[in-house]
């Protein structure tokens, strides 16, 4: 069946026509393909647009092997417009073509062509893809499928569903695999000989022992504060390898690039001021991140919120991680302590303050839950996300509690009591 991903196909077609080339990125194996050469395609076609003025090109198609020479690819693109009418150049696997970047510069002088492109090798998939185009790229990010792409497919129980989602994650070829062995088998496969081998070729690095070590760790440590000096010592007594923290740092930005994980920065919420170590980081799909750990190391606590967080970034959120110091008093004695907001959220001129919890047995778990978002003085809202069915709204202390299912299965209210 098609999953619809109707989140980035209404991107693709908000950002129609503006003079930009529209690229679409994200991590390997997680549907940009598909979105371009089917959904975008079949969207152009309803819409009206006359089959001869897309011109589209699989560049991974044996058949179409002469394109990955520029000057045929350029020549063909041009031969196809034929009148001053609209015309939607659509690339897949762009990278294969040797100095595709001049090639697509050069179709943005066709003042009638609509340019989308996508690509999935390493170099590509650099976040530095955007200024090879000097300011006229336009990202579109796509995630594996995110907890209601994924539900839409599976279907049945929540609870079941959710179980699957935050063993499994949600790359669509694995949601496809029948049994946990398939599924197992198909992630470790693909991190290993896929991303970890992308990153290897494209930084020249020795070898994958370090990387795939540091991985692990971070793997590990999903929604943990940590930085590179503190990982560095971790694989000097852990590991017994002497690795710097100015390597950590360069071998987190790979991870980062290949688009396999996000960085969390702490954000002082009182002090108005961002703390750029230690940080968080996020995998930006569950079961790559359980692959890399044989699916040994399940804590659903720390699960819930890193699917929390993909969630808000596939919505076009910022996230930081909050920071808020309280005082308490002793006798005569102030105290201050600072505690932590899991996620501070913000698009436009809207924020929340985010808490995530996987569950809320009794009363003094309700007050730990609470504490740190009391703190906070301003208007904006705070939420504290629960996976449990409860009815979702405000409590007596002016917080909202969200169920986990309102919040994954129903984004257009979620955030908008």
């Amino acid at each position: 069946m098609e999953i619809k991903r109707d989140i980035y196909l209404n991107r693709l077609i908000k950002h129609k026509k503006n003079g930009m080339v529209k690229i679409i990125t994200g991590v390997r194996r997680c549907g940009k393909s598909y979105l371009l050469s089917k959904m975008f395609r079949d969207h152009l076609l309803s819409s009206g647009v006359k089959e001869d003025h897309i011109i589209f090109l699989a560049l991974d198609d044996y058949g179409n092997r002469k394109y990955h020479n520029p000057d045929e690819l350029y020549a063909f693109v041009k031969s196809r417009i034929a009148d001053t009418g609209d015309y939607y150049i659509l690339l897949d696997e762009i990278q294969l073509v040797s100095d595709f970047e001049s090639v697509v510069n050069g179709f943005m002088h066709i003042p009638n062509a609509d340019i989308y492109i996508t690509g999935s090798n390493s170099r590509f998939l650099s976040t530095d893809i955007i200024t090879e185009f000097r300011g006229r790229g336009d990202e579109i990010r796509v995630y594996p499928l995110c907890f209601s792409e994924f539900y839409s497919a599976f279907g049945g129980e929540f609870d079941k569903a959710f179980a699957m989602y935050c063993n499994y994650g949600g790359m669509p070829l694995c949601l496809s695999l029948e049994t946990p062995e398939e599924k197992a088998a198909y992630l470790t496969n693909l991190f290993e000989t896929t991303y970890l081998a992308d990153i290897i070729n494209r930084n020249k690095l020795r070898g994958n022992a370090e990387i795939g070590e540091l991985t692990d760790i971070l793997a590990s440590g999903i929604g943990s504060l940590t930085n590179p000096l503190k990982l560095s010592n971790t694989f000097s007594s852990v590991k017994n390898v002497k690795l710097s923290a100015n390597t950590i740092t360069s071998y987190i930005d790979y991870l980062q690039d290949a688009f396999l994980i996000e960085k969390a920065v702490r954000y002082d919420i009182k002090g108005k001021k961002y703390i750029n170590t230690p940080a968080k980081y996020y995998f930006v799909d569950m079961g790559l991140r359980n692959a890399r750990l044989s699916f040994r190391q399940q804590e659903y606590t720390h699960i819930m919120e890193n699917i929390i967080y993909n969630e808000l970034r596939l919505r076009g959120y910022s996230v930081d991680v909050g920071v808020v110091e309280g005082a308490t008093k002793d006798g005569d004695t102030v105290i201050r302590k600072k505690s932590e907001i899991d996620f501070v959220v913000n698009i436009g001129d809207r924020r929340y303050y985010i808490q995530s919890a996987f569950n809320i047995p009794n009363e003094e778990k309700m007050a730990q839950e609470q504490a740190s978002l009391l703190e906070i003085n301003d208007a904006f809202r705070k939420i504290i996300i629960v996976n449990q069915p409860i009815m979702s709204g405000y409590n007596e202390k002016g917080i909202i509690m969200l169920s986990l299912r309102d919040f994954l299965l129903s984004p257009e209210k979620a955030l908008n009591y």
